[in-house]
């Protein structure tokens, strides 16, 4: 149970492709990342991604009306029905053919997908298990050429399909009588989007020219009737209404056209067919040949017209006169997906381009959420020590630090000219220190988000990796280019010494966390140990038997660990320069082969290796990682493998599969190698020799699967990685683990609650520790009086100090009882404070973990009492202002009602907080 990590949250990258969708309640954005489906709370401010995954890119999601399905499909076919509350896959199905759409009904009842030239319309899955949760209903003919859109009515009678050959599909749900099917043209470009007008069969078609037409329809919804069926159903249907007359009462009353679903002869005025007529079109305006109109949503209730273009324009209309009430540019990427929420307040653009989500309020003109991913991938992290932040540094120059509570960037630094190689923290947390390739490292604080240090050498190089020392004082970076290491004061930013010995590119740097030595790791197959203490003279050089390529102090200082080309992971002493073990990996990389290699899997493994290294809090175990798909941890002491993480299961990635798929191969050779494809939307194009990133013109290219950082989090709790899928972190889910300590059959809830009646504090919470179930912890904890809690902490075994540590670290994170909380911690490390120094490396992650919550709290009470403090300073000014003011003014003068009234409005304020009202801006 130590090592169940699994998936936690995706950061890094918010969009990618597919379609946006607003939860029910309009407070939550679903947004598809990759393979993956993350939920943006706006309301919270949170972000969470579901455990789950595709096997290649979503394409699209479809909403169940409830909110508490989604069908989630995609590139390959294959469908994923979700549940949104219990966060699981109830039902896998393929569609045996790429989807463009999905939608559900209003009445929840069917959804249609449309897929190549056609429609499905497939039962919608119930509440209730079903064997096969997806039936096929019906399946509608009519486009000639790939279906692009579908919208519904709202009573659920009829739906419409847009197609890439300009025409528009109006389809009954059943086999009405007047309605079967309607085509309507008109337009001289694909259909982007089809509308339907609240409560009729009106009809708004968009095309990518930017053209709108508005289509009126003769018959109201509850003028369409069934179709009188013929056959053997009349028959069957005659012999029930028979039945059914023998049964009731005659009455003189007429009938309606269709009584419970079955169709009787209508009257002779009514047995017309419904038309459509065209009664306006209008344009967009074009600004250039391609700024073509990509992605378009519509609000029924409150008749907006939301259109994004291919320029990064998006314009809101009012239909049906198409009057104009705001237009804006979000970037110079193409709008791909529009959504808006159920009230029509909120409205969400993504941009796959640029990997761009925003939310907009469109009445106030402000962004409740304005996130964007990394246009490359990112190659370097770091945790903050207490475990709040994520700093991360790419290849697209930016640095961007993340919260991992809400999942949101808070800070982006854009002050590299060129990628960004290393990224790291110093020891009190508010300083960020980057090295980058355009020859500088900078340092950033985080008080108030600016570069205020800017490290460069005397001559340009590239910096190929940073480090801090302990104290905070010095800084070091590794050069690509001159083979040298750079020293340099953090306080007065002069360099200090220049570090020459090695004979190839720094591929790593390292500082001992309990002496001033450095290690470096070359190329040139050594890893030099520096003190800095005695005029930055080489104590040792430990000889390597391949290249170099990452380098990592124990957290004790006592151990060093080496990862090399040859696929291994060597220990050494730093103190004898002895080595101490190692770990051959090349059999637990299980390197994929890619789509145009000429050589098997097993061959190309040989020239893959782990890139970085990161040990547990603890020491005893190590993170590794590579290019591979894998994550591995190994035991340092046994040199056993303890786990290994699959990072992302996505077939839209290279290097994914151990063989190629034969299905690809003709005669002439791979289909991968054409080149038809490039110019649209994820095309797939051969890139140039030694590009590894893909060519930098507009072709597309298929990313290689690989990690380029690891590292544990403080508290040990979680561990993320950069990768190409962005930045994943895996955590232990306590909650949804048994994990029981030295438990025997007598360790009861009965026998808990027990002892808790009876006032045996100390026996209650030993046997809630036992049996290890949060409520009963919980429960037991609470139970004792909080002036008994000293004698109680005094009582327990130093065996469960450091999980009733753990407990209360926990609690504070969602705990409304935080005065009682921190009484039981203070009590404890009072108690039994002399006795865990003993004991500092194994207790270490859950102190950090504690103080990691506390900080939490420390900050935002502290900025609730600098807001209050403002205020009544503020307040206390007005009141003297208008003292000073009028000081001859009898009481109860009208400046003294105002004065009372400005008071009032203070004080108002105070109570309201910092925090009320304002959205969740990111």
């Amino acid at each position: 149970m130590k090592f169940a990590y699994r998936f936690s949250n995706l950061l890094g990258t918010v969009y990618r492709c597919g379609n946006l969708n607003f939860t029910r309640d309009g407070n939550s954005v679903i947004s598809p990342v990759g393979n993956r489906v993350t939920v943006f709370d706006l309301k919270n401010n949170k972000s969470d991604t579901l455990p789950l995954a595709t096997r290649y890119n979503i394409k699209c999601v479809g909403l169940s009306p409830d909110g508490r399905l989604a069908i989630i499909v995609d590139e390959g076919g294959d469908a994923l029905l979700a549940s949104l509350v219990c966060r699981a896959v109830l039902h896998r199905f393929h569609f045996k053919g790429a989807v463009h759409s999905v939608s559900f009904s209003p009445d929840g009842r069917k959804f249609v997908v449309t897929k190549g030239n056609l429609a499905q319309m497939y039962h919608a899955p119930g509440r209730k298990r079903e064997f096969n949760a997806f039936v096929l209903d019906k399946t509608y003919f009519g486009p000639y050429d790939e279906t692009t859109c579908i919208d519904w009515t709202d009573d659920s009678r009829c739906f419409a399909v847009g197609s890439k050959d300009m025409s528009t599909w109006v389809f009954g749900a059943e086999r009405w009588d007047n309605l079967i099917y309607y085509a309507l043209g008109g337009h001289k470009d694909a259909i982007v989007g089809c509308f339907f007008e609240s409560s009729s069969l009106d009809l708004y078609t968009l095309s990518q020219d930017g053209a709108l037409c508005v289509w009126q329809c003769d018959t109201p919804p509850e003028g369409l009737r069934l179709k009188a069926p013929a056959g053997w159903k009349a028959d069957l249907l005659q012999r029930e209404d028979g039945d059914e007359d023998e049964d009731e009462d005659e009455d003189g009353a007429e009938r309606e056209t269709a009584v419970h679903g079955k169709a009787v002869p209508a009257a002779e005025g009514q047995r017309g067919k419904a038309k459509y007529s065209r009664v306006a079109k209008y344009f967009f305006n074009k600004e250039g040949d391609f700024n073509h109109l990509t992605a378009a949503a519509y609000h029924k209730k409150v008749h907006l017209l939301v259109t994004g273009f291919a320029s990064g324009i998006f314009h809101l209309h009012e239909l049906p006169e198409f009057n104009l009430i705001h237009s804006l540019s979000v970037s110079d990427q193409r709008v791909s997906s529009i959504a808006i929420n159920g009230s029509g307040d909120w409205i969400a653009f993504g941009c796959s381009g640029l990997g761009q989500l925003l939310v907009w309020e469109w009445q106030s003109e402000s962004f409740v959420l304005r996130q964007q991913g990394r246009f490359n991938s990112a190659v370097s992290l770091a945790y903050s020590p207490d475990g709040q932040y994520i700093a991360t540094g790419g290849d697209d120059s930016k640095v961007k630090v993340w919260n991992t509570l809400s999942g949101f960037c808070f800070v982006t630094f854009t002050e590299h000219s060129s990628g960004v190689t290393g990224v790291t923290f110093t020891t009190t947390g508010y300083v960020i220190v980057t090295s980058s390739m355009d020859g500088t490292v900078r340092a950033f604080d985080l008080h108030r988000y600016r570069n205020f240090r800017t490290f460069t050498s005397p001559r340009p190089t590239q910096f190929s990796c940073v480090a801090v020392d302990s104290s905070g004082d010095i800084v070091s970076a590794g050069a690509q280019d001159s083979f040298e290491i750079f020293i340099w004061s953090m306080q007065t930013g002069r360099l200090l010494d220049v570090l020459s010995g090695h004979e190839g590119p720094i591929s790593g740097v390292c500082f001992n966390p309990m002496k001033s030595v450095l290690a470096s790791a070359s190329w040139d197959r050594t890893v030099r140990l520096w003190d800095m203490a005695d005029s930055w003279r080489t104590t040792e050089t430990l000889a390597l038997t391949s290249v170099a390529l990452a380098v990592t102090f124990r957290p004790d200082g006592a151990e060093l660990a080496v990862a090399t080309l040859n696929s291994q992971i060597t220990f050494w002493d730093p103190e004898n320069a002895v080595q101490t073990g190692s770990i051959e990996g090349r059999h637990d990389l299980k390197t994929g082969r890619k789509e145009l290699d000429k050589i098997t899997a097993k061959h190309s493994a040989k020239g893959k290796a782990f890139t970085t290294l990161c040990y547990s809090a603890d020491g005893e175990s190590i993170l590794a990682g590579g290019m591979s798909k894998f994550v591995c941890i190994y035991h340092v002491k046994e040199q056993i493998l303890r786990k290994k993480f699959e990072i992302s299961c996505n077939l839209s990635l290279d290097a994914m599969e151990e063989f190629l798929n034969r299905r690809k191969m003709t005669e002439f050779g791979n289909l991968a190698l054409i080149d038809q494809d490039a110019m649209e939307e994820g095309g797939v194009t051969i890139p140039l020799p030694g590009v590894k990133k893909g060519d930098v013109s507009s072709r597309h290219f298929k990313p290689e699967i690989r990690v380029t950082s690891l590292r544990f989090s403080p508290t040990g709790r979680c561990w993320a990685a950069t990768t190409t899928e962005g930045l994943l972190v895996y955590s232990l889910d306590a909650r949804m683990l048994f994990d029981p300590f030295e438990l025997d059959t007598s360790v009861t809830p009965a026998q808990i609650r027990a002892a808790l009646c009876q006032r045996d504090f100390t026996r209650a919470i030993l046997m809630a520790f036992r049996l290890n179930e949060r409520k009963l912890l919980q429960e037991a904890l609470e139970s004792v009086p909080w002036d008994e809690i000293e004698v109680i902490s005094s009582s327990l075994p130093d065996l469960y100090v450091e999980k009733v540590l753990e407990f209360l670290a926990s609690s504070f994170e969602e705990s409304r009882h935080l005065e009682f909380y921190l009484i039981w911690t203070q009590k404890l490390l009072m108690v039994h404070g002399q006795k865990l120094k003993s004991r500092v490396g194994t207790l270490l992650p859950a102190v950090q973990f504690l103080q990691k919550s506390i900080q939490r709290h420390w900050d935002d009470v502290s900025k609730l009492c600098d807001w209050n403090r403002y205020n009544m300073q503020y307040a206390l000014a007005v009141s003297k202002q208008r003292g000073l003011k009028r000081p001859s003014e009898p009481p109860g003068s009208e400046e003294e009602a105002d004065a009372s009234e400005d008071d009032d409005n203070s004080l108002h304020l105070l109570r309201r907080g910092p925090g009320d009202g304002d959205g969740p801006l990111a």
